[in-house]
């Protein structure tokens, strides 16, 4: 005999190459926008020892962010989106968090 499925029971995981084009794009804008949160509370992780460490950051970041952008037909300035990655201007990150 047959068990019904449990109506409580989640769905079965899906897997990236299962999501419409959309759901990709929220989802890695979501991500993104926590990595940002979490490096802006991560005050104490200096630069230089993420870039020893995965090859890229605060800085490499907004590059990115403005070379995306760029792709799509904007040009940003870059020192505004440092101060959005920083969440402050980054002479006055530097002057409180850098050692």
């Amino acid at each position: 005999m047959n068990a019904m499925p449990d109506a409580r029971s989640p769905a079965s995981p899906a897997s990236p190459a299962s999501l419409s084009p959309q759901q990709r794009q929220a989802i890695e804008s979501a991500v993104f926008r926590r990595l940002v949160a979490h490096l802006r509370i991560r005050n104490d992780v200096q630069n230089i020892d993420l870039m020893n460490l995965s090859g890229f950051c605060r800085n490499c970041l907004s590059k990115w962010f403005c070379e995306a952008a760029e792709k799509k037909g904007t040009t940003l300035d870059y020192e505004a989106v440092r101060n959005d990655i920083y969440d402050m201007p980054y002479s006055e990150w530097k002057k409180h968090y850098q050692k």
